[in-house]
């Protein structure tokens, strides 16, 4: 018996390496075979708990261009027009490779008629395999820089897949690597917990799995007396609560130190072990998807202003002075503070670029100017009636978009949609021309007026692809709407982790400021992000939110932010007004006053001093 349980979430931050981890270790108990595969491989946490005995990790290289033989070029341009990454491009006569958006499809190389490009192995991360016990644990690990291999080297994490229980702890959201994740899993669990913004993401990874074909179940995390929204929700879209966990500060202190509930906290090994033999009852006996997915989920919504109904890039604008606020992993309060700074400066141009699950709105409120269609790139489509069967798209994708799909009287060939990232090299060496390029609706843009100022936010498709080109053009939406309102200075609300969103949120920016918990996997994931931050050379600050659930931890953070040559700006405690603010639709500094109100306000000075008080 194989099986594959996908434990995902539409958000960071819900506790779901904390599930994963605590229902590994209770299978393996109950004598099942257990294997641990951590697909979160631009932040992956399982290990800090598993703590596994670990070999010599194992680079994971693609064939990738790598340099253009001068001498054998022409500069004709096909390698240019074939690119649809915009990652070559011919200047004077010279051809130029851009490495950091080159997605290694193979295109240029194709039709390159002299051979002038010369592909080389690219390692874009690696692969640690070991074991704790007879549970077998691997996990890959990102290169700094290479966002958008994730899928490959999930695909490769995915590989060591095999008898018994396979465990896959998937990355949140619901772009290409969580699509990547769970797409082929015979039970997807959703963490969540009953806040707006659990709430909010949960519909969006629902959505998903149910656009996979997939019925996936829900886990409450943190559950309290107050579940009325998030139970009603989950009835009237027919999702069934497999189980709950409490609110209990056991918990957070218990996951904080690296330790597994299951082993620390007796209490909680029945709950665990229950919930694991209904989660293996239902991978078992798969449910037909309950709620039919309804194509692609993004409505298109009426311009109520300028701006087209399909768009690509944004009209050019002075840049602001951007302050981005990041995290190296979801659940940090992240989006809380940046509203609460939003207040506090009282006019600024806002952008919320964590399109994979924006929840900034749900704070600000935002009032509806404009917006549309955003397209990112193509979506590759076969006619069947042309296709002969030949082969040659399957053999040459290097995506695994292609699959086989037996007809009446031949086999022909199909796109696999949630694998395509729109490269057309299989048009490209089609013989019989079945093969055409559509514009890809990968999610849609808005612009909005809040109470803090002009906003620009984005909502990525179910399973959309090229993130990180929306979160370009939410950052360019953002500096139009900036010089439309007279406004020099702009706050950006990031997404988690080290990927293509983050990237293009941090890019260009002029300070960013990262918010961590003193917990072992904040600890992992904030060096992870510094060292994205070094590499695009950023001025930065960080602070520690809920610092007092771990103090030890939250010195700890104090000194690699030193180490790092980032500004230690402080730390908030733990405030349960926090989410009680969210409900109410208003950051923390409109809800209450007090002491954790003045320390923000602290903070704030000091972030507003680094950020647009600085002379250039």
């Amino acid at each position: 018996m194989e099986l594959k349980i996908a434990i995902a979430s539409g958000k960071g931050g819900t506790g779901k390496t904390f599930v994963a981890t605590n229902i590994a270790v209770v299978l393996e108990r109950m004598g099942h075979p257990v294997r641990y595969l951590d697909c979160d491989v631009e932040a992956p946490n399982g290990h800090l708990f598993l703590k596994p005995e670990t070999g010599p990790a194992e680079p994971v290289t693609l064939l990738s261009p790598a340099q253009v033989d001068l001498d054998r070029c022409t500069a004709c341009g096909r390698c240019v027009e074939a690119c649809q990454y915009h990652a070559l491009t011919l200047i004077r006569e010279k051809v130029l490779l851009f490495r950091n958006l080159c997605h290694v499809c193979g295109a240029c190389t194709l039709v390159c008629p002299t051979g002038a490009i010369r592909e080389g192995e690219r390692e874009i991360g690696k692969l640690i395999h070991g074991r704790r016990g007879p549970m077998e644990v691997h996990y890959g690990l990102l290169e700094t820089g290479e966002g958008g291999m994730a899928p490959r080297l999930i695909r490769r994490v995915k590989r060591h897949a095999g008898e018994g229980i396979n465990l896959l702890d998937s990355p949140p959201g619901t772009a290409c690597p969580a699509v990547e994740t769970v797409k082929d899993a015979d039970l997807c669990v959703l963490i969540t917990d009953p806040t707006p913004f659990g709430i909010h993401d949960l519909k969006l990874a629902a959505a998903m799995c149910r656009a996979l074909g997939r019925e996936p179940v829900v886990l409450v995390n943190r559950a309290d007396d107050v579940n009325r929204d998030l139970k009603i929700y989950c009835k009237e879209a027919r999702l069934e609560i497999i189980g709950e966990i409490p609110d209990d500060r056991k918990i957070a202190e218990s996951y904080s130190s690296g330790d597994l509930a299951v082993e620390t906290l007796p209490e909680y090994g029945s709950l665990f072990h229950n919930l694991a033999e209904r989660l293996i009852r239902r991978a078992q006996n798969p449910e037909r998807v309950r709620v039919p997915h309804n194509g692609n989920a993004i409505s298109v919504l009426p311009n109520s202003g300028p701006g087209e109904t399909l768009r690509k890039e944004s009209p050019r604008a002075p840049r602001t002075k951007e302050l981005v606020v990041i995290s190296g992993k979801g659940g940090t309060g992240k989006t809380s503070l940046a509203a609460a700074f939003c207040a506090l400066e009282g006019k600024i141009a806002i952008a919320d670029c964590d399109v994979d699950a924006a929840d900034l709105h749900l704070i600000l409120n935002p009032a509806r100017r404009a917006g549309g269609q955003f397209s990112g790139g193509n979506q590759a489509v076969i006619d069947p009636d042309r296709c002969t069967g030949c082969g040659a798209c399957a053999d040459h994708c290097r995506f695994e978009a292609v699959r086989p799909v037996a007809g009446q009287d031949k086999t022909v060939y199909a796109i696999e949609e949630s694998s395509c990232e729109g490269c057309g090299v299989c048009a490209i060496v089609c013989p019989e021309q079945a093969v055409r390029l559509t514009p890809a609706v990968n999610g849609e843009w808005i612009v909005s007026d809040t109470r803090f100022g002009p906003m620009s936010h984005a909502r990525l498709g179910v399973a959309g692809e090229n993130s990180g080109k929306l979160v370009t053009l939410v950052r360019e939406n953002k500096n139009f709407i900036a010089k439309q309102s007279g406004l020099d200075r702009a706050l950006i609300d990031g997404s988690p982790g080290t990927g293509c969103p983050v990237i293009a949120s941090l890019t260009g920016a002029d300070y960013a400021l990262v918010v961590t918990e003193p917990t072992v996997s904040g600890i992992h994931d904030l060096r992870r992000v510094l060292d994205v931050i070094l590499f695009f050379r950023i001025p930065s600050g960080v602070l520690v939110n809920k610092s007092d659930i771990n103090p030890e931890k939250a010195d700890a953070v104090r000194h690699i932010a030193e180490e790092a040559g980032s500004d230690f700006l402080g730390m908030i405690p733990y405030d349960r007004r926090m989410t009680a603010a969210q409900v109410e639709g208003l950051s923390i500094v409109e809800y209450t006053d007090g002491p954790i109100t003045d320390t923000i306000r602290t903070i704030w000075d000091k972030v507003r001093a680094r950020c647009f008080e600085t002379k250039e």
